[in-house]
């Protein structure tokens, strides 16, 4: 629901081309937070507020000062939510099997190693297996839709052969076919008080990723984003997504970066993206539904390593001393704490180093060798 209604809400209204909107893992301990405290209702009433506070930004043009935050950020941002993303995907594309993971990076880390031994051998298969094949078709066919048609395949393969592996299916049941019906969030005085902190959170991580993950775009296609756009339609997707009873939306960097590689350059992909979705789910559900989860994880694993540009990180490291640490401050704090903490403390830090030497001009951003 999320991904149809405020997917389709950013690549209309965004100020980006190439963003695409819809829930993150970011999110993850912000909205599980919010559940355990206030309920689903509470998290609906809350997302629907930071979809105001968001509107109420970008009409006041805060989505400019983006543009204070330093470049070793960015980057340490970057591979942090690249780090939480594939390892995310570690338990589907060994086929552990344990409870529910933690959100807490080190302990999902070890959750994950104290069931190593319930890992399969037909999933490892079914997750290599994808992984390669994505690899070396993208290399033959670089114009073609290639992971969908990898991932389709062993799916069926999967599914003709037997093989014990999870689905999308038999993880979360069958998947629904229509959207519900449009409703206003109950609320109340008392109850708008006791979420506003939680709405503030999550309008400054909706706004902050998605005007990150707009920037990280730009450097990928050379392009250029407007930002107290971005921040506008992300409030709209927000208030659309509550509207249905959907989860927070942001810009989502890992299906940004699967939009710029697979060739994507206007807002007519993500709209597609978002319309695509919903005939799925009207129409094919029951299909998508047998999708098998290692290879859905190995597709995520190689969009993590992409995105975190590997190719740049010998020049990461021959930088500016207090850019490294800048770096390595930001993508530590983005896997270990959260983006809030993460991001808050970069800022600090790096107007800090850019007061001390405020004669030095910032560098010129650079656009990744791709």
């Amino acid at each position: 629901v999320t991904v149809i209604v405020a997917g389709f809400l950013v690549s209309l209204l965004g100020g980006s081309r190439v963003q695409i909107g819809g829930p993150t893992g970011a999110f993850i301990v912000v909205v599980y937070g919010v559940i355990a405290t206030h309920g689903y209702d509470g998290l609906v009433l809350a997302t629907f507020m930071a979809g105001l506070i968001l509107l109420l930004a970008g009409a006041l043009r805060a989505g400019s000062l983006i543009q204070y935050i330093p470049e070793a950020v960015i980057n340490g941002f970057t591979i942090g939510i690249a780090i939480i993303i594939a390892t995310s995907q570690l338990k589907d594309f060994f086929g552990i099997t344990t409870g529910d993971l933690p959100a807490e990076f080190l302990a999902k880390v070890g959750t994950l190693w104290d069931a190593r031994g319930t890992a399969t051998l037909a999933a490892l298969l079914v997750g290599v297996t994808t992984l390669v094949s994505i690899v070396l078709l993208r290399r033959v066919l670089p114009r073609w839709p290639c992971t969908i048609i990898v991932v389709a395949a062993v799916s069926t393969i999967a599914y003709l052969a037997g093989l014990p592996v999870d689905t999308i299916e038999s993880r979360y049941g069958a998947l629904p076919q229509s959207l519900p019906d449009i409703a206003l969030p109950a609320f109340s005085v008392d109850k708008i008080i006791e979420l506003l902190p939680s709405a503030l959170i999550i309008a400054f991580l909706a706004g902050v990723e998605s005007l990150l993950s707009a920037m990280v775009a730009d450097r990928m296609i050379g392009g250029s984003y407007r930002p107290n756009a971005e921040v506008i339609a992300q409030g709209a997707a927000n208030v659309g997504s509550a509207l249905f009873g959907g989860l927070p939306a942001t810009g989502a960097i890992a299906r940004t970066a699967k939009n710029v590689r697979a060739g994507g350059r206007t807002p007519v992909a993500g709209i597609v993206h978002a319309l695509a979705v919903l005939v799925i789910m009207l129409v094919a559900a029951p299909l998508a539904g047998k999708l098998v989860l290692p290879a859905l994880a190995a597709l995520l694993i190689l969009t993590a390593w992409y995105m975190s540009e590997p190719h740049k990180w010998r020049g990461y490291m021959s930088g500016r001393m207090s850019d490294r640490i800048l770096l390595l401050l930001t993508l530590v704090l983005t896997v270990l704490t959260n983006l809030t903490i993460a991001i808050a403390v970069g800022v600090a830090v790096g107007l800090a180093i850019r007061l001390r030497r405020r004669q030095v001009p910032p560098a010129d951003w650079q656009v990744p060798e791709r």
